[in-house]
């Protein structure tokens, strides 16, 4: 999941340099290297709204929920009881950590849709411990999220060398670096379709060297209800989080959506495995987005599909990591089974 995406122009690189503060004193201004700018961001958001909101039915991608109000809900989200997936996450990268740096013996730890890196300083001190890194590299779609990530990385582990890209992780574009282990956390694959999670591992390990590693989150398939309930939670944040993508389209592209004239929808997908999160119009609906010169009318009852979320069995995972190049070794769950983080090499 990427957050707001307001990169600088392409091409800009930001270099480690040292900067006053107003009442003295000197602060480091992080590194970052930018792939994905604003005005690819703004690109993309035009041509997938358009495509979305013309196609029947109406659709729209979950990586436009995270406005700097998006990602503050999403952040309670992962606090409420019901969301499972953090917790459990963070349970297993404690107690395998210093495992998975003794099999990797990394010296470069990837992190892909990285956010605020908390989870990953398990890895950072494991491998820091093991002695084999050298090299971090966040890549995050946002800037002000990463920067802010790579200036706590930097103060709190000043031997490491830290290098911040800003780009989408679906390219699959990595950095070069010495025996690479690649972070893919939270269960975000399974925000991709099939087909596209097919294509991003494709990607993936075109960019890595035979021996290489990838670490994976997944989201396990378990109870429909239980899967619900983290969804559709009981005091309605991840309904406000839900409505936040139609105030997105509003600032960005000049729509007037009522977000109040839609209602947040969970719903499991049996034959898929997966949930789905749609909004409801709760009555007919005319919007105009301005920016795009497009007309949309929706029916009473008519929905817009805003994010899947695939639950997975080892077996599924693991055919498609080896149609892509990689073979599964390590699978840890947390305490209920309810989470798992693979370990996989690339071929």
């Amino acid at each position: 999941m990427g957050r707001d995406p307001r990169p600088l122009p392409a091409g800009r690189r930001h270099r480690t340099h040292r900067g006053r503060f107003p009442g003295g004193g000197f602060v480091r201004i992080p590194e970052l290297t930018v792939r994905f700018t604003e005005a690819d961001a703004d690109r993309e958001l035009r041509a997938e709204v358009r495509e979305g909101l013309t196609d029947h039915p109406k659709w729209l991608s979950p990586k436009w929920f995270y406005d700097a109000a998006g990602s503050e809900l999403f952040e309670r989200i992962t606090e409420l009881d019901e969301y499972y997936q953090t917790r459990a996450e963070h349970q297993i990268l404690r107690r395998t950590a210093l495992t998975i740096a003794e099999l990797t013996n990394a010296a470069t730890l990837v992190e892909l849709g990285s956010g605020s890196s908390e989870k990953t300083r398990l890895l950072l001190d494991a491998l820091s411990k093991h002695g084999t890194l050298r090299r971090f590299v966040p890549l995050d779609v946002s800037e002000s999220a990463l920067r802010s990530a790579v200036a706590a990385i930097e103060a709190d582990y000043p031997d490491l060398e830290v290098s911040g890209v800003v780009d989408d992780f679906t390219t699959g574009r990595l950095d070069h670096g010495e025996n690479r282990l690649v972070a893919f956390l939270g269960g975000t694959i399974g925000n991709l379709l099939p087909e596209e999670r097919a294509g991003f591992f494709a990607s993936l390990h075109a960019a890595m060297r035979p021996g290489e590693w990838l670490l994976l989150g997944t989201d396990l398939v378990k109870e429909p209800s239980r899967v619900i309930r983290a969804y559709d939670d009981a005091r309605g944040v991840t309904a406000e989080f839900n409505r936040n993508v139609l105030r997105v389209l509003n600032n960005r592209l000049g729509a007037d959506f009522d977000a109040d004239a839609f209602e947040h929808v969970a719903r499991w997908n049996t034959d898929q495995e997966w949930i789905e999160m749609r909004l409801r119009a709760t009555r007919a609906v005319h919007v105009r987005v301005r920016e795009l010169a497009l007309d949309v009318d929706f029916a009473e009852g008519e929905e817009i599909r805003t994010e899947i979320s695939a639950k997975f069995r080892r077996n599924r995972i693991a055919d498609e990591l080896a149609v892509a190049g990689f073979d599964l070794g390590s699978w840890w769950l947390d305490d209920a089974s309810e989470f798992a983080l693979s370990l996989s090499i690339a071929r």
